[in-house]
């Protein structure tokens, strides 16, 4: 399903139900920010937000993809998997043995359909250019400050467009924007992206680049932005297929350069290849924790254009869940078939837990043929594409459905030998990634959770005996470091348990993990997570996502060998902030994510005018416990 323009979703998200106006003043300063985080959080109330009085003319969408019903409707699905089916079904068509005239000939309406898809470029004025502004200023725009140690206010949502300068291919992807001035803005390009490549072809002939940014029109646009796609294939042409219409493109008023001409707001631009970077950041980010200030290139505004009655789109990322984790379902969903078809047609199914943030965690289910297959499945995923970036991969097979992770769980406990069915390795890792030693570059791990074939057992018989719940207090007795054990996952038959602890000597936690498997107590336990103090263990959610933030499998990961052929090996994971006075951890480690008592206070003052309903507690209340002192970088 196409929609006309943003406001054309917005109604639909209305009549649906899944949207509400917010008609009291709410402050783009940390104030939307923290409304949204109560709304995202709060699973039975989580709607998309209509800010309509900002301070500015423009209405604030947000949140307008954060479900899976409301992603749903951006993308003309009822459910995510049909837009695979559709995907499989093009594909055997396409691929299928055409042994006459005929069948070739029923195969053109096929490739005419896929032909309307292509985006197409109009010699008309867009939409998006209905009101041209006499000089370009940001200020004019309800650009967002979203957390308090956020370097300034950013474009979230912008849809960034730019042209390889050789071969001409269009780049759209998804980059924050920090406001400098009312024409400059930060061009926050990681290392390993497109739009990246593009400007480092610019660099080396010396030529300026082009750049252009397009808000909102139909939310396929933004959510093709973010789809992982490999770099010789229009993503227009994705979104093309996804709303069932091709992309109609107008030229820019400064820049050759071509953008949606149903687009709400158009900024274009360029950047200098020669010129000073600028200082961006910190920024609040998807990880749930401040990703840190860095050099970025400038992009200067030459232009800024708009639809009459335009829609500002924004969202906000931080701790988990956010809107960004149902976008990263959608790409989950989409691009399982594509993996199956091209690469991996052993794989069955695909998950990416949101306490993963998309690249820490996920779980692959496969058909299993022969011994090493799920090492055949790590070596291929980890060499494809974004998945480059993952750091933990759990293969399992059989009917267990891994969607349900208490299920995937069990199976580890059952299936997974520490000392031979766990692989380690080295990577490029998110440029996000904090835990690792060095810059995007840090441990990798694949966990074997198959059920194994003779060749791969490390002995016929290991007994595995059903794990016994940890008497915390004798423990703790014994290690008063220990702050707490959580026997959660063990009262479900789960060998795993979780500790919270205060670090405070070099090598703690690989002697505490040596010391508490040699206890009796730990015999029946696999696996062990250590984690900081002050995190609660009564959220195993929030466990994981720090836990897998915070640790690099192949620096973190301590194995203890089974003490004979029939006994169970075992593994603790160092889940806590790494320092350089106990871990000689050399780079700045980032505070999570949250608003500030002042934001917070100010919001429930003015709850009862917003007509969300009764109050909600700020999330922030409990994770700001979890803050190493203030500022974006943790305290020492």
């Amino acid at each position: 399903m196409a929609f006309k323009n943003l406001a054309d979703f917005v109604k639909e998200l209305e009549d649906a139900g899944e949207l509400i106006r917010i008609k009291e003043f709410v402050d783009p300063n940390l104030e939307i920010t923290e409304v949204v985080d109560r709304i995202s959080k709060t699973a039975d109330r989580n709607k998309a937000l209509l800010f309509e009085n900002n301070g500015t003319d423009f209405p604030i969408l947000i949140n307008s993809l954060g479900s899976y019903k409301r992603i749903c409707i951006a993308l003309g699905v009822n459910d995510l998997d049909d837009i695979g089916k559709d995907l499989e079904n093009i594909f055997k068509e396409l691929v299928a043995p055409k042994e006459s005239i005929l069948d070739k000939i029923k195969l053109l309406p096929k490739l005419g359909r896929m032909a309307s898809w292509m985006p197409k470029v109009t010699s008309k004025t867009g939409a998006c250019q209905e009101v041209v502004m006499d000089k370009p200023d940001l200020s004019k725009l309800p650009v967002m400050k979203c957390w308090p140690e956020d370097g300034g206010a950013f474009l979230t949502f912008p849809i960034v467009h730019t042209v390889h300068p050789h071969t001409k291919i269009r780049n759209i992807g998804m980059y924050r924007m920090q406001v400098m001035e009312n024409d400059l803005t930060a061009m926050h390009w990681h290392k390993h992206k497109d739009s990246a490549g593009h400007f480092n072809e610019y660099k080396k002939m010396g030529k300026r680049m082009p750049v252009a940014i397009s808000l909102g029109g139909d939310p396929a646009y933004t959510y093709a932005a973010t789809a992982p796609m490999p770099p010789n294939v229009d993503e227009y042409m994705l979104a093309g297929f996804l709303r069932k219409k091709k992309v109609e493109l107008v030229k820019c008023k400064t820049q050759d350069l071509y953008v949606p001409a149903d687009c709400d707001f158009v900024i274009e631009g360029y950047v200098e290849p020669d010129e000073e970077l600028i200082w961006e950041g910190p920024f609040g980010d998807h990880t749930g924790y401040y990703s840190l200030a860095d050099w970025y290139p400038q992009f200067h505004v030459t232009c800024i254009t708009h639809k009459k009655n335009a829609i500002y789109p924004s969202t906000i990322v931080g701790i988990p869940p956010q809107e960004d984790a149902w976008i990263g379902k959608a790409t989950e969903r989409i691009f399982l078939t594509p993996i199956k078809l091209t690469m991996l047609p052993e794989v069955v199914d695909m998950e990416l837990p949101i306490e993963g943030i998309f690249h820490n965690l996920t779980i692959v289910k496969i058909k299993k043929g022969f011994a090493g297959h799920a090492q055949k499945v790590m070596n291929a995923m980890w060499g494809a594409g974004q998945m480059m970036f993952n750091k933990m991969l759990v293969v399992v097979d059989g009917d267990t459905d891994i969607h349900d992770y208490v299920s995937v769980a069990k199976l580890l406990t059952q299936n997974v030998d520490p000392e031979s069915d766990i692989y380690l390795s080295s990577g490029p890792m998110d440029v996000l990634d904090h835990s690792c030693s060095k810059f995007a570059f840090g441990g990798k791990m694949c966990i074997d959770a198959t059920a194994k074939m003779t060749e791969e057992l490390r002995s016929d018989y290991i007994e595995v005996n059903v794990p016994k719940a940890i008497d915390k207090t004798a423990i703790i007795e014994k290690f008063p470091e220990i702050a707490d054990i959580s026997n959660e996952l063990v009262d479900l038959g789960v060998s795993l348990v979780a500790i919270s602890l205060k670090k405070n000597r070099p090598n703690h936690i690989e002697e505490l993990n040596a010391a508490l498997f040699a206890d009796e107590a730990f015999t029946t336990i696999k696996a062990v997570i250590y984690i900081d103090e002050m995190l609660e263990l009564d959220c195993m959610q929030d466990v994981i996502w720090r836990f897998a933030n915070n640790l690099d499998p192949k620096r973190d990961g301590f194995v203890i060998k089974a003490k004979d052929d029939k006994s169970i090996s075992h593994i603790g994971f160092d889940g806590t902030r790494k320092t350089k006075k106990y871990d000689n951890f050399q780079r700045d480690w980032p505070n999570v994510v949250c608003s500030d008592p002042t934001t917070i206070k100010a919001v429930d003052a003015k709850w009862d005018k917003l007509g969300l309903g009764e109050p909600i507690e700020s999330p922030s209340i409990k994770y700001g416990k979890q803050m190493y002192g203030t500022g974006a970088i943790a305290d020492d």
